[in-house]
């Protein structure tokens, strides 16, 4: 008798372990795969801040990757987040401003998502995100954006059984709650990893830049100098420095004067004046494909953006102490040495990035 109940209870352990583990509809058997998901960077970029509370493995990756191209994350159905964060546009959007699921504009460019494992302070244009996983539920949750409820996304991915099964390969639990959410997508992100640019193959000695492209960088490089017209550079590395472009700082860049600053930035997030006007510094890298420029999308071509840094700096409170130098004389760039300075910015677009099969919709 004791036999049998022992084979009893053996069985009965078994099928509660199968129906948390077999959810597939071709019968398979359906584990926690923890198998690492490791990032190519390249040569030119340093090793990547991947949180150690949410290492990358290759089926939380594959979730993100699908929980990012879901529609089911709007409240319509009919918006997925790469609907604003296109691919081929270096997961940005060439509207000025992205248009919502009820037909309303937001009120700001959609950033690039562009190397976010090199980003560690804070997350949009204004940071009122702390980690990156933060940041990919809010605009979820956004009226002008997806204008869906966490519960109810949560709700209508239990209903989908092919996210249940990859839930279960990312976390071993078919359970699905908002964390895991925010967590694979950030998983995701941390893995759109650009740096295999012309610049980059420049720098590892497999291409060559030519004249323009050359002078161009000299220029990017080159410290403002007004005591030597000949000789000053356009000082872009100021903000947009080390292998990633930006300086992961909020500045003012000035864009307006004090009187006409309509958006204040990062004050909205930290609540100090000190901050009004200042933005988050995007990584140049794709640059060329991200039009268009600034928080507010309001310069249309790269062209315009080195004319407002060239000669239209706008004076306000919290405007950045470089620019307010280069104020009197301006950056004093030729014409041709806007041409260069431009041909040099378009050595960073990475069509290997813009082209990735492992960043496109996985459906």
């Amino acid at each position: 008798m004791k036999i049998i109940f022992t084979l009893f209870l053996f069985l009965t352990l078994i099928y509660a372990c199968k129906k948390t583990i077999l959810n597939n509809p071709a019968g398979e058997v359906v584990v926690y795969d923890p198998t690492p998901y490791v990032i190519d960077y390249g040569t030119t970029l340093s090793a990547p801040n991947i949180p150690t509370d949410n290492p990358l493995t290759e089926a939380k990756v594959q979730l993100g990757r699908m929980l990012f191209y879901s529609k089911k994350l709007s409240g319509d159905g009919t918006m997925a987040c790469a609907g604003c964060h296109k691919q081929e546009n270096a997961f940005s959007d060439i509207d000025q401003f992205s248009t919502g699921i009820q037909g309303l504009k937001g009120g700001r460019q959609a950033m690039a998502i562009v190397n976010m494992a090199w980003n560690t302070n804070q997350f949009f244009w204004d940071g009122r995100a702390n980690l990156l996983r933060d940041q990919s539920l809010l605009p979820i949750q956004d009226p002008l954006e997806m204008h869906e409820t966490l519960p109810n996304v949560v709700s209508k991915l239990k209903g989908d059984t092919e996210m249940k099964v990859q839930f279960i390969k990312a976390f071993g639990s078919r359970e699905i709650t908002t964390e895991k959410i925010s967590l694979a997508l950030e998983a995701f992100m941390n893995t759109l990893v650009s740096g295999n640019s012309k610049y980059d193959q420049f720098l590892a000695g497999t291409a060559t830049l030519s004249a323009s492209e050359l002078r161009g960088k000299d220029l990017f490089f080159d410290e403002y100098n007004p005591g030597f017209p000949n000789l000053s550079g356009a000082d872009c590395a100021h903000c947009h420095s080390g292998s990633n472009f930006e300086n992961d700082q909020y500045m003012n860049n000035g864009l307006d004067l004090e009187a006409n600053i309509m958006d204040n930035g990062r004050m909205k997030a930290t609540m100090n004046s000190a901050d009004k006007g200042k933005f988050k510094v995007p990584t140049l890298r794709n640059v060329e494909v991200t039009f268009p420029y600034m928080h507010d999308g309001r310069f249309n071509t790269l062209e315009e953006v080195v004319d407002h840094y060239n000669n239209d700096i706008r004076t306000s409170n919290t405007l950045d102490p470089a620019l307010q130098a280069t104020q009197s004389t301006g950056l004093m760039l030729t014409s041709q040495d806007k041409i260069d300075l431009v041909n040099f910015l378009k050595t960073l677009t990475d069509n290997s990035f813009l082209t990735n099969p492992a960043y496109k919709d996985p459906n």
